[in-house]
């Protein structure tokens, strides 16, 4: 069994009595003994089974899905992170495939795709199209593959999601984790999982239509930073496009039938130059923000390059020469080369004491 003493478990709970119990213990039985529950003041005794079955377990201060796991990891000091929903629809032995990417430096996030097992009765017509839109409209958004980014089943290194900015408060967590990840530069893999029925003693606290706008709404905000091409692009053009409809239609009027609309006329300008101005703001925002990622691109580059270079393997040895110093060149004398020195004891002659010297004459 492979040593998972660095990965906690999270699970975000919310009245999952009739199932947190399961989970905990799937999850011990492969070896994962550190589970986090943070709790939404559940009302059913979800904590005291959780605690029962030998997990920590919290109470969040607040509410929502997003807050719950953004508090949770302030608790957390492990350096992996494997996070799913307590309602039993993920199976705690998809963990060792969920880990595998991360625990061999493959990924700095991992999710587990819930259409390539899914059980009859997982998921309802109607989430699954939304699923779809969702997952299409991010791939288009973004440029990135076409993942499941509603998963709820996810391992990430604690480092990667620091880095993250995370602001949602509800279920657009797992939207806003996939997005901030593109935009962080965060490494992504997606890995197989089964996806099972919700037990009929469990409820559901997603809203299909409720949760699904506002998952919807989150996707759109995030593109402000990450394709503002996209953000003001998408309402500049249909501002334009309301504004030539209405155009048209007073143009028609004005030639068939010698009728004209004053009013319509100017509504239909304002959405015209609306819709210019909005295209041309997401044309420049569009490359300031390509420049900002060129240029920290560099500094990345710039900064790998530095750790490698100060790394001990890869500093190049000083010159073994010396100086003097003021810095002048002090010249070493050349290996093995001898130095004559004055013979040992040999006599250097001097002036005989009291001996007279001559001077020169004129001098007496």
């Amino acid at each position: 069994m492979a040593d998972y003493r660095d990965v906690c478990v999270l699970i975000p709970t919310l009245n999952e009595a009739a199932t947190i119990g399961e989970v905990i213990d799937g999850f011990r039985d492969q070896g994962l003994d550190t589970i986090l529950v943070i709790d939404g003041d559940s009302s059913d005794g979800t904590r005291e089974i959780a605690e029962e079955h030998g997990a920590r377990v919290v109470t969040q201060s607040g509410s929502g899905k997003g807050q719950a796991i953004q508090e949770a990891l302030s608790y957390i000091d492990s350096e992996y992170v494997l996070m799913l929903d307590g309602d039993g629809t993920y199976r705690p032995e998809d963990a060792p495939s969920m880990l595998e990417p991360l625990l061999a430096g493959d990924a700095e996030h991992v999710i587990g795709n819930r259409f390539a097992d899914m059980e009859e009765g997982a998921m309802t017509n109607l989430n699954q199209f939304g699923n779809g839109i969702i997952d299409r409209a991010f791939h288009y958004i973004h440029g990135k593959e076409q993942y499941d980014i509603l998963s709820g089943y996810r391992a990430f290194t604690h480092e990667s999601v620091d880095r993250l900015r995370l602001n949602s408060e509800g279920f657009g967590i797992e939207t806003e984790l996939a997005v901030e990840c593109v935009k962080n530069g965060v490494e992504i893999t997606e890995v197989p999982i089964s996806y099972l029925a919700r037990p009929e003693s469990s409820e559901t606290n997603l809203h299909p239509l409720w949760d699904g706008g506002t998952i919807i709404l989150t996707l759109y905000r995030l593109a402000k930073t990450n394709n503002p091409l996209f953000y003001f692009g998408s309402v500049g053009l249909s501002g334009g496009l309301i504004g030539g409809g209405l155009a048209a239609y007073v143009g028609y009027e004005w030639f068939a039938r010698g009728v004209s609309h004053e009013v319509i006329a100017i509504v239909a300008a304002f959405f015209v130059l609306f819709g210019v101005q909005l295209l041309i703001f997401g044309v420049l925002s569009d490359v300031m923000v390509t420049l900002h990622r060129d240029q920290m691109h560099r500094l990345e580059r710039i900064e790998t390059e530095q750790k490698r270079t100060d790394s001990p393997g890869m500093r190049d040895e000083p010159a073994q020469t010396g100086t003097d110093a003021v810095g002048e060149h002090v010249e070493s004398e050349p290996e093995g080369e001898h130095v004559e020195s004055e013979p040992e004891g040999e006599h250097v002659e001097s002036e005989p004491e009291g001996e007279h010297v001559e001077s020169e004459p004129g001098d007496d």
